[in-house]
């Protein structure tokens, strides 16, 4: 049987403050903090999670906020827009809640769809859009009720130095179906339900720069472990070189770029962020993993502390 991925897993990338990050994706947004940790590649930033209740795999929006990043640049290799999924009928709902907090954004419509794009408080870009699939998210903050509240991905727009080979890797390796092409986008779809629809630029976009505002990875999901072991050895047959195998507690992830230079990884829906907090008190502790805890004290005493908390024009 042919290998394929349902989909988006997570998406990570790169802001500066992180209370200002809690406070538009969990305060404005409404998604849930279900896991504060620490970028296990460097100790003294935070990696901090948000997703829907459970932070599902493909649901989850992870960052390393860092005070003295540099500002990036958009550009080719990255992600150009991450895509948040919304149940139907609530697109009025969510304009009006970036109207109260002042949140400039633009109405655009591609394949039949109408998209809000917006921007985070550090110029990463994003959009919403209305669609049936997805599981609905049952949590609720704020003013936002669970059954208006965002579900997940709806996927991406991927800008490439060289989209024909971005859109083979996408395709011959990866098992995406191509469905569309408008506008200058070409449409890709796999077979999940969230984060499954992958838009490509079809002109090769000049490079962009990494730092504050900007995506450091877009991650697809492997089954399990044994399946993810298959996408390693299918990732180094295809002539791509992926990385070892690494733990990263809350799944297992494997790291290549594609020859677009867009950063790929792959990683296990299992075990999933459970596996150290109970449900109820998902992001609440800062977790650590066991060859840390002996450094927990300095490392606290250099984060800065972080509070979800409802907005004031949400009070």
């Amino acid at each position: 049987m042919k290998q394929q991925t349902a989909g988006i897993h997570h998406i990570t990338a790169f802001v500066r403050h992180p209370q200002e990050n809690v406070d538009f994706y969990a305060g404005l947004l409404g998604l849930r903090l279900v896991k504060k940790t620490i970028n296990f590649d460097a100790p003294e930033v935070y990696h901090l999670y948000f997703g829907n209740e459970a932070g599902s795999p493909g649901t989850a929006i992870t960052f390393f906020p860092y005070a003295a990043s540099r500002k990036g640049r958009i550009g080719g290799g990255q992600v150009g827009y991450t895509t948040f999924l919304i149940p139907v009928g609530t697109l009025g709902f969510w304009e009006d809640r970036l109207n109260k907090f002042e949140v400039a954004y633009n109405k655009v419509t591609r394949f039949k769809e109408t998209y809000l794009q917006f921007a985070d408080q550090d110029g990463l870009q994003l959009e919403l859009v209305e669609r049936e699939g997805g599981a609905p998210s049952k949590w609720s903050f704020g003013n936002i009720p669970a059954e208006k509240a965002i579900k997940g991905f709806g996927g991406a727009i991927l800008y490439s130095v060289q989209p024909e080979k971005t859109m083979e890797v996408l395709q011959n390796l990866l098992g995406l179906e191509k469905v569309g092409e408008e506008g200058g986008l070409v449409r890709f779809r796999s077979v999940g339900d969230l984060g499954n629809i992958i838009d490509v630029n079809a002109q090769p976009v000049p490079r962009g720069a990494g730092g504050a505002g900007t995506v450091h990875h877009i991650a697809w999901r492997a089954k399990d472990d044994a399946d993810h072991r298959s996408w390693r050895e299918k990732v180094e047959a295809y002539g791509l070189h992926p990385t070892d195998i690494v733990d990263r507690q809350y799944f297992n992830a494997l790291y290549f770029r594609e020859y677009g230079e867009i950063l790929f990884e792959i990683a296990t829906d299992p075990p999933g962020f459970g596996r150290d907090e109970a449900f109820e008190q998902l992001g609440e502790k800062l977790m650590l993993p066991e060859w840390y805890e002996p450094y927990r004290t300095q490392i606290e005493q250099g984060l800065t502390p972080i509070t979800v908390r409802v907005l004031e024009g949400d009070k």
